[in-house]
């Protein structure tokens, strides 16, 4: 008996030490770490070549390097790490088995490639990601690397001491190096640019000759790191100047024209002025150099009493727009009379591009002469209206410029009021009406065109109503021709010489 006591007390001790077992295991089991947890190692990158075409990838490695296994072959990946890799190789390896380790020349993650090869196969692996250093996405960064790989414009980064810590190949083209961080060569071509909301242009010798390129440079500062992208702006910058050239040349021309010159551009400001504009219009060279608005020029003028005062100022806004208007259809021209007695030409003509061109001519002088001409035209013919004798003048043509009252009188003819130039033959037509006939017009007709070359000559007209004239006929100055009628009846003079004496 006590020996089964014995042996039910050991089976009791070893049934409850087996579930205390259990039920440490199993506690031991609930805080355990599942398999899949974050603190597993990450998968490797690695690739596998056969024949020289891409069998297998890890997912990380199809996605940092965009491979595609079956699709993509071993240049491919050469294509993919030239850039950090230069020295890797770019035939696949033969030999019965090797490896070889390749570093990146920027010293960034990843540092090294590994290359394994057996045969036909070769094993590719990247001990650690681009991801790791970023910790952005491999396929985001795999697209931004290549982007700026193959952008033509410089892109680089600085830290906080402006040392450059990373460039694409663009700026390093422009530094002379192949080292991102660009610590040889012409060291930073663009490094003095400072971070900013405005652009600034950067002149760079680009060449041993001596050629200057313009680069429009930006920047911006993240978690002390600035970033500069550059913009190759050299045939705008030659624009520019050939710009600023042309309207140099076109100021100094337009310098010495007595004409004022207002060119306004697309925008309705004064782009460009000459110094006469300042003369004629009174206009300060301060005020001009400001690029004022057409209405604030017009404004000015008005105040400055150099332009007609308006009829009506409340719609003097609405006179200058139309105004505007008109000029950018060409239709404008006008002539205004200002209250110190000058008188302005000023005309309104589009340019290219929307620009609007104004000129100001001073005509006074031409109006003055005009208006003169015109007083002493009046007073010539006043004089030849006071003579009691017909009076009537052919030009040098056979064209009639003169006769008085005398001679309209006489022969019911007023060639003010005709429509059309009245020549000789006109003349002679009318008189041949009212004359006898046998009267010698082929003679008055040769004197008056000159073909005769006689400095006078005198006939005799008779009338239907038996009135005798006495034609006398007159080489005056500028080589017109003066014919005065004169009845015999009136006049105690000698008998006139007859035509048949003054024969050729």
């Amino acid at each position: 008996m006590q020996i089964l006591a014995d042996v039910f007390l050991v089976g009791a001790i070893a049934m409850v030490t087996a579930a205390l077992g259990l039920w440490v295991t199993g506690a031991l089991s609930a805080h355990a770490s599942p398999p899949d947890t974050p603190t597993d190692p990450p998968e490797p990158a690695a690739l596998l070549f056969e024949n020289g075409i891409l069998e297998h990838a890890t997912d990380q490695a199809a996605r940092l390097l965009q491979l595609r296994p079956g699709t993509d072959d071993w240049h491919d990946l050469c294509d993919a790490i030239a850039d950090r890799f230069p020295d890797f190789p770019r035939i696949v390896p033969s030999g019965s088995r090797g490896n070889q380790t390749f570093d990146a020349v920027d010293g960034h993650s990843p540092a090294h490639v590994q290359m394994r090869w057996r045969g036909d196969r070769c094993w590719i692996s990247l001990p650690q990601t681009l991801a790791d250093r970023t910790g952005g996405h491999p396929d985001s960064i795999a697209h931004l690397q290549r982007a700026h790989a193959f952008s033509p414009h410089p892109v680089w980064a600085v830290d906080q001491e402006q040392a450059v810590i990373w460039s694409n190949p663009a700026y390093q083209a422009l530094s002379g190096s192949n080292d991102p961080t660009c610590t040889t060569a012409k060291e930073h071509p663009l490094g003095s640019v400072q971070a900013g909301d405005a652009a600034e242009w950067i002149a760079v010798e680009t060449s041993t000759e001596g050629v200057t390129d313009w680069f429009e440079v930006t920047g911006k500062t993240i978690a002390g790191v600035t970033y500069f992208h550059g913009k190759c702006v050299t045939a705008q910058h030659h624009a520019e100047v050939a710009k600023r050239n042309f309207v140099q040349t076109l100021s100094k021309t337009f310098a010495h024209l007595p004409i004022g010159l207002a060119i306004f551009d697309k925008n309705g400001q004064l782009a460009l002025f000459n110094p006469a504009l300042v003369d004629l219009t009174g206009l300060s060279g301060a005020f001009l150099s400001g690029q004022p608005t057409m209405i604030s020029f017009f404004d000015q003028l008005r105040e400055h009493r150099r332009m007609p005062e308006p009829k009506n100022y409340a719609t003097w806004r609405e006179e200058i727009a139309e105004m505007i208007s008109a000029a950018t259809d060409g239709r404008y021209q006008e002539t205004w009379s200002l209250e110190g007695g000058q008188t302005f030409n000023v005309q309104g003509r589009p340019h290219p591009d929307g620009a609007t061109a104004f000129l100001i001519e001073d005509i006074s002088a031409e109006v003055m002469l005009t208006r003169n001409f015109r007083a002493e035209l009046e007073l010539g013919q006043a004089l030849f209206d006071s003579f009691d004798q017909a009076l009537v003048v052919f030009s040098p043509v056979g064209v009639l410029t003169f006769s008085n009252d005398a001679y309209r009188q006489m022969w019911g003819q007023n060639p003010d009021v005709a429509f059309a130039d009245m020549t000789i033959a006109d003349a002679i037509s009318l008189w041949q009406d009212k004359s006898s006939p046998g009267a010698p017009w082929p003679e008055i007709a040769d004197f008056v065109s000159g073909a005769t070359h006689q400095q006078q000559r005198d006939v005799m007209l008779p009338l239907i109503d038996g009135t005798q004239l006495h034609c006398r006929m007159r080489a005056i100055a500028t080589g017109a021709r003066l014919i005065r009628f004169d009845p015999v009846s009136q006049r105690h003079v000698a008998q006139p010489v007859p035509a048949t004496a003054n024969l050729r």
